[in-house]
């Protein structure tokens, strides 16, 4: 990772800091907001996806206002050595909330399908856990909720506050470069595997949506799996 895409505790803990008034003042959804309806829009034992998403009684459950590492993440230890924190955090999470009962309360519904949800489990709310022992981030672009508990973490440089990483959605944006083909009518995917195999990927196949283009190592993009094959690409078996 590059130095100036990652970020230091002090950093996120002065961000932290800098938006927590304003921010205060903004949010009418705090976890203490008392006001709230107790009613659970969906309830039932939770099965976790990653750091930031359960799938309760079938429904697959976006954590409001929170942000943790994805699955594939490093992080950077003060020494230098890098770490897989998002697969960590993953487990540490699976670990306290897999098969408990969680009630949450619907807020939104995001692109990609997922209902947004505030969710208590285990007597408290799964967000400011997560938040506070520092596995999670408080995501200001979707909620203030957080921030308070965030700033008291970073103070003591609790989970990540005390390594270096890129934000989630730092990482997200990064890992979708090459994905994404730049001309829609040109979408299939033309990787070369780590010992050298030339295979094209197209919509809907298995490993498409994670396969990335990289054009300086001689990946390519195709308009048709012609012309894939044309240029000495095998088609992928799944």
């Amino acid at each position: 990772m590059s130095g100036s895409s990652l970020i230091s505790s002090r950093r996120w803990r002065f961000c932290g800091l800098l938006v927590l008034g304003l921010a205060a003042l903004g949010s009418s959804g705090g976890i203490l907001n008392a006001n709230r309806s107790s009613t659970a829009d969906i309830s039932g034992p939770v099965s976790v996806i990653d750091g930031d998403t359960f799938d309760v009684a079938g429904t697959r459950i976006r954590l409001h206002a929170i942000d943790a590492p994805e699955n594939d993440q490093m992080c950077e230890t003060e020494q230098g050595a890098d770490w897989a924190c998002g697969g960590w955090i993953t487990k540490v999470v699976k670990d306290r909330y897999n098969g408990a009962d969680a009630e949450c309360e619907a807020v939104d519904t995001d692109r990609y399908g997922r209902t947004v949800a505030r969710c208590t489990a285990l007597g408290e709310d799964v967000g400011a856990w997560l938040v506070r022992e520092g596995l999670a981030f408080a995501y200001v672009k979707y909620g203030a909720d957080y921030v308070q508990i965030e700033a008291d973490a970073a103070k003591v440089d609790r989970g990540l506050h005390a390594v270096r990483l890129q934000t989630p959605a730092q990482h997200r944006a990064t890992r979708a470069k090459g994905r994404i083909p730049p001309d829609r009518a040109c979408a299939i995917k033309g990787n070369i595997s780590a010992d050298g195999k030339r295979i094209f990927h197209q919509p809907g196949q298995s490993f498409y949506e994670r396969t990335g283009i990289n054009e300086a190592k001689g990946e390519r993009w195709f308009c048709s799996a012609a012309a894939a094959q044309a240029a000495g690409w095998r088609a992928s078996r799944r």
